[in-house]
């Protein structure tokens, strides 16, 4: 500890208050994490919801296997932002462990497993960011039906 003419000033009171202001975020992550994972918003939950192409119309309403496509797109893109979501909440509930107990006293498990949820999660970051461009590309080039 620095003294207090340095800068550093913090008494061992301050720093047990850190600790347990720590302690008491952790645990909401932790709440968190695992309230995200049992609710409807879960990404295995989400997942699971689907609607079929009659249920948008069929035969004189060829209009339905549009709004059946877009519907897939946009239900595919839910369930992906629900799995980054709780990749993210595990993600940080690593991070603030790695905090409590100094980053070089984290198990090598956690150290791997907060860097694989890193490299998921900007892997899907991309390819959203890709589709979304080759989406855009494709609009310049539509044939809007005339």
């Amino acid at each position: 500890m620095l003294p207090a003419d340095m800068g550093g000033g913090a008494s061992a009171a301050d720093v047990r208050r850190g600790v347990m202001a720590l302690s008491t975020f952790k645990k909401r992550v932790d709440d968190l994490l695992a309230a995200f994972e049992q609710s409807a918003g879960g990404a295995s939950k989400v997942g699971t919801h689907s609607l079929p192409q009659t249920a948008f119309g069929s035969g004189a309403f060829p209009e339905g296997k549009g709004l059946h496509l877009e519907y897939e797109r946009v239900h595919e893109r839910i369930t992906a932002l629900s799995k980054s979501l709780g990749l993210q909440l595990e993600a940080m509930q690593i991070a603030v462990h790695g905090v409590d107990v100094t980053f070089d006293n984290l198990e090598d498990e956690q150290r791997y497993r907060f860097h694989e949820i890193r490299a998921e999660v900007n892997q899907a970051r991309e390819e959203m960011l890709n589709e979304r461009t080759k989406r855009e590309n494709r609009a310049d080039h539509t044939d809007a039906g005339y």
